[in-house]
């Protein structure tokens, strides 16, 4: 969206007095400023400016201890400019409100390598350079939850004034208990252009997913599962409950994934990943063997925080086990059947208390890595991956923080600052989590992640 729309979307929309501008933190949390409209011109022609050190924030918000980005640096200003998405309207909020998402620069104009977003921004652009494309879909899992009282719940059906305490997979009742809530927020998604297809309800208690279609623009992708996730959460609250896309809120049921489809395009429009039949090129078997080649080294960025690994154990309906295979459910790496001009592979590893930017640079970055390097993966896996002699992806989260910090695949694909940056929140995060009972860390999930 040229600047010039950006502006002329609030002369057309006079009624919105305010609009915030936000940028995705490494946790994926939007941070930001509310500015009075009538500035927003100003906004759109020159940026606005906030401290290097607010993408590189906590889970709880607060300043890395001890990030260089902080007194070190004398806690300098980045500036930050309107993304390609321009203007969008805030439908959870009371007042008639636009969002205008935001991306870091540094001074001099060169983009600010701690932002998670110019990490995808730099594995598309090495993409671009080969004349491939990505084309990427990903399928948002979460949770609807009574969080009023001390245990957490379904909430009471607005349809029925009944709370059912079951998992409903693929339950047409299920989704028809939220109809206005369902049809309040396929209509957000209609305000803000997130092409939100098919709805379900899931096997967790109060879970349902909803998939985001395909899009040949990585970046755009990653901006509709972080706006979906704004906006979700934002319209659930309106009803009286909260939603969560936490990876794992209640022990006895399934956690939520980010199930990611992606193929890839050559400079025709071709499917690079199409032999014609069900097995797929020597390009796909390449991007797979990258992916399975990042997958132990890139768990943190797949499963961010303390509560995701309880969703990665054998039989949990989440991969644990380091293989691919086709049309099965029980791998990390899925080949889906179907068409051969749509073949495509689904990772299946990610939690929903993912980053997207992050998650989709990662995934992209190794598949890339796999096809310039023409790795060639083990074999295709049959039956059930969690009863095979495997690899495993680290079970907990210092051990996946030190896998990151420690590996030679990363810096293929992130930056050494936004490693960094990563490596420091997520060992002040395990710190401070050490001190709070689960009830208290599951708290500060159910509304952050």
């Amino acid at each position: 969206m040229s600047k010039l729309t950006m502006k002329n979307y609030l002369r057309k929309h006079p009624e919105v007095r305010t609009i915030r501008v936000a940028a995705a933190d490494l946790n994926g949390q939007p941070r930001g400023k509310r500015v009075p409209s009538r500035f927003a011109d100003k906004v759109v022609e020159d940026g606005t400016r906030f401290p290097m050190s607010v993408l590189n924030l906590d889970i709880w918000g607060e300043d890395i201890d001890d990030s260089p980005l902080v007194f070190e640096s004398g806690d300098e200003d980045g500036i930050l400019k309107p993304t390609e998405r321009g203007f969008m309207p805030m439908p959870w909020l009371e007042a008639p409100t636009a969002l205008l998402p935001i991306w870091m620069y540094r001074d001099g104009g060169k983009p600010y390598d701690g932002d998670p977003r110019h990490a995808l921004r730099a594995v598309v652009e090495r993409y671009k350079k080969l004349g491939l494309t990505p084309v990427v879909a990903m399928e948002m899992e979460f949770f609807l939850i009574d969080d009023s009282g001390r245990n957490l719940q379904v909430p009471i059906s607005p349809r029925s004034g009944k709370r059912r305490k079951a998992a409903e997979t693929l339950s047409i009742r299920a989704l028809d208990q939220f109809d206005t809530f369902f049809t309040d927020l396929y209509d957000g998604c209609e305000a803000m252009d997130i092409p939100a297809d098919t709805a379900i309800s899931e096997a967790g208690l109060g879970q349902f997913e909803i998939n985001l279609m395909h899009c040949d623009d990585a970046l755009r992708a990653a901006d509709d599962a972080w706006l979906f996730k704004i906006l979700v959460k934002g319209l659930a609250r309106r009803y009286g409950f909260a939603a969560s896309f936490m990876a794992k809120p209640y022990e006895d049921y399934a956690g939520s994934g980010l199930h990611t489809h992606f193929s890839v395009l050559d400079e025709n429009g071709d499917n690079i990943f199409d032999d014609g039949g069900p097995k797929g090129t020597d390009m796909l078997r390449h991007a797979v063997g990258g992916c399975l080649a990042g997958m132990h080294d890139s768990a943190l960025i797949f499963a961010p925080h303390a509560n995701s690994y309880d969703r990665l154990v054998p039989g949990a309906h989440a991969p644990s086990a380091i293989c691919w295979a086709y049309e099965n459910r029980t791998s990390a790496i899925r080949i889906p059947s179907g068409a051969s001009a749509a073949r495509r592979i689904e990772h299946r590893v990610a939690g929903g208390d993912v980053n997207p930017y992050l998650l989709l640079t990662a995934i992209l970055g190794a598949a890339l890595v796999g096809i310039e390097d023409k790795i060639e993966p083990c074999e295709p896996i049959t039956g059930n991956a969690y009863t095979q002699d495997l690899p495993h992806i680290p079970s907990d989260w210092g051990s996946a923080i030190e896998a990151f910090e420690a590996s030679s695949f990363i810096p293929r694909v992130f930056s050494a600052e936004l490693i960094r940056n990563l490596v420091l929140t997520k060992k002040q995060e395990k710190y401070y989590m050490a001190e709070l009972s689960p009830t208290e860390q599951v708290e500060i999930y159910l509304d952050t992640v």
